[in-house]
Order: C-alpha cells, then structure tokens, then sequence
C-alpha cells in the first residue's frame, strides 16, 4: 500500500510538473492537519514520509509524567521506556500515532488538503515556468471562448486571449492551434495569469525574429515598430552588416518570408523601411507606399511639410488617416501633407504677396520723387 502511495505521487508529479519532494511535503502537511482535526492543536506532532518505501512515522511529543490526565499531551514512565528505555519522568518523548486511529472525518481532511496544496503547487509552478516568457510567441490550442474572451491550452497551463486582442477579421474556433504573443504574467488572487495578445506590436516582430534568420542571428536589427492590428504595421530596420541588405532579407526571395508573416496576421499589410538618420528620408520612406515629391522640415518643432503628386494624396494619408498617422508614429515627427495643385497655389499666393509688397513701396518713392511742372509752379506761388 505504502509503495502505491509513492507511485501515485510519482504519477501525480510526472503529470502536474511538481517536484516529487513538494508533493511529499504538501502530503505531511495534509496529515499533519488530519491529525489536529482529530487529536486538537495542543501536540507537537511529526509527521515523516520515506520516499523510497512509502512508510509514514506520525509522532506526537509528550512529557513522561506518573499518572496520565490528556493522553494526547502526556504518556505514562512505562509506556515511554518501551519506546525509549532510558527515558525518565518530566522528561519528553516522541511517541508513535497510529495512522489508521484517524478515523473517516480525518482521512477526508488530509485528502482535502493534499489536492488543494497540489492546486497551489501547480499554479506556483505554472507561474515559475511562465514568469519569464512574456516577450515571447507560444503555439496553443483554443479550448473555449466565455467572457469576452478566448482560453487558450498551453501544455499544463490555461491562458487568457481577450477577444479585443484578436485581429479584426478572425473568429477563432475550438481545438484551433494559434501563435500568440504573451504580453504579461502576473499572480492575481485566483492564482496565475497569463495574459495573451495578437494585436501588439511586438508580436510581429517576435513573427520577424522567428522567420527571418538575419534578424534572430543579430545580423538585421528592427529599429521601430507601429502598428494597427488587422491593418498595416510599419517597421524600421538597418542592418549591422554592410553586406547585408535589411530590407531585402526581410521580404525575402520573391516575398516568400515576409509573405508567411502577412499570412499569419490574416492579410494586414507590412511597410519594411530602411532606417536612416536623415529625417527628410526617413519620413519619405515612412509614407510608403506613396511617393513623395519634396519635404521641407523644421527640426526645432519636428514638424515636415511634404509635397506629394496629386494623384498619391489619398494613398500618403490613408483610410481614415492610418498611413500618416503611423508614419509619425514611427518617425516621432509631426507631419503635414499636401497636394502639388495645392503647394503651387500657397507658392503663387504668396509671390503674388510678394510682390505686391515690392510694387506699394515703388509707388511711394515715385510720388516723393516727381512732380508735374503746374505742382511745381503752384508750390512757388505760395512760397512767394
């Protein structure tokens, strides 16, 4: 019996992922409650488990005295040299506690206590296992979905993926396999949570990080990264090697790497852009996949006009004002954009201001300057 007890722990530990030796202890503390249920707190009771044979040693420590009053604090001389012979009165001994003395309402004590500090052991070990992969992409099986929020299977542990963290255009379904971003682990009172999200940014560059060799080996290095989920995501990269081409190494032959990204982000469309210093380039290429004209900057307030044909306006904006919206994002540059039919009316309005300007002050210098013969005449007149 004492060596089918050591196979369940045995069982109970390959399967749950806890230390056998945890579980030991979880079961010594179970009985050692069993026991004050039944015997009262008063006793200093040990409780030992071999965890090769099996065998539990429940002791009590009780003092030796002549004639017993509590039987669960005291023993009686004669009793307690049988144990230990060289014991005397008003001294203390370890004395044995039959287990089977428990009774049914103590059994169903320790058992209650061993599976709910097996609870807690688990939870405690699904948080050591999780607490430092936040950051990371793990593969999981969708189980159910209640609450505004799918649960998602990770091996052992059960993870939340609220629906606002889904992609726009995806309903997942039960016994899906997904790859999912951990964006945070924290112990709340229920126990762990692992918290999931497929609409942070960093989820596609963990997707870059596991696709793109260059990027995983440090070769390829993503600067920023913007990104409306479902929609568009635009990221910077420059490469620590001359040789290699960041962008290039990105998209891949024919597209195929960054294709399978776009797959997994069910269709949302991906900006790779060459990161520089020049910040006339950069916010050029940030407005991709338009094609800009001229920028003009002021690098004190960070603010850019640019210039575009009139027929890429609408594609530099976006919908709604996405394409500009996460190129300032990416770019941390405030940026103005404007038609070329517009740009040339401002540059005509004001030559025309321009000028004038210069004609009034010819015109006032002409009148100082000339005078008819009559004004002339008329002016000596009066001087006369």
């Amino acid at each position: 019996m004492n060596r089918e007890l050591i196979h369940i722990i045995e069982q109970m530990s390959k399967e749950r992922g806890i230390p056998k030796e945890s579980i030991l202890g979880t079961l010594e503390s179970a009985l050692l409650s069993a026991v004050r249920k039944k015997y009262g707190i008063e006793p200093e009771v040990k409780i030992t488990i071999d965890d090769e044979s099996g065998e539990i040693a429940i002791s009590a420590l009780k003092k030796i005295v002549k004639k017993v009053a509590d039987p669960t604090s005291e023993i009686s001389l004669k009793d307690a040299q049988k144990i230990d012979p060289s014991k005397q009165l008003d001294e203390n001994i370890d004395s044995p506690l039959a287990i089977e003395n428990f009774g049914r309402i103590a059994a169903q004590t320790a058992k209650q206590v061993l599976f709910q500090r097996v609870r807690e052991a688990e939870k405690e070990a699904i948080f050591e296992e999780y607490k430092d992969k936040a950051g990371q992409i793990v593969s999981g099986v969708v189980i159910r979905k209640e609450k505004g929020s799918y649960f998602v299977a990770l091996g052992r542990a059960e993870a939340t993926l609220p629906i606002k963290s889904t992609l726009p255009t995806e309903s997942l379904k039960r016994g899906e396999t997904i790859r999912t971003y951990i964006e945070d682990v924290k112990v709340t009172p229920r126990g762990p949570v692992i918290l999931l999200s497929r609409t942070h940014p960093n989820f596609v560059a963990e997707l870059f990080k596991m696709e793109i060799p260059e990027i995983y080996e440090g070769l390829v290095v993503i600067k920023d990264i913007v990104r409306e989920a479902g929609d568009r995501t635009k990221l910077t990269v420059y490469s620590k090697n001359s040789m290699v081409d960041p962008v290039g190494a990105c998209v891949g032959m024919k597209g195929t790497r960054v294709q399978s990204i776009v797959r997994e982000l069910r269709g949302e469309r991906i900006d790779i852009i060459p990161w520089t210093d020049d910040p006339r380039v950069l916010i050029a290429k940030a407005l991709s996949p338009a094609t800009v004209e001229s920028i003009g900057i002021n690098e004190e307030e960070k603010s850019a006009l640019v210039v575009v044909n009139d027929q890429q306006l609408s594609i530099a904006i976006g919908k709604k004002g996405q394409n500009v919206r996460l190129a300032m994002k990416l770019t941390g540059w405030d940026i103005d954009i404007i038609s070329e039919t517009e740009y040339n009316k401002m540059r005509k309005g004001e030559i025309e201001m321009q000028l004038g300007e210069l004609q009034g002050e010819g015109q006032e210098g002409t009148a100082e300057e000339t005078r008819s013969p009559a004004d002339q005449a008329a002016e000596d007149e009066q001087q006369e």
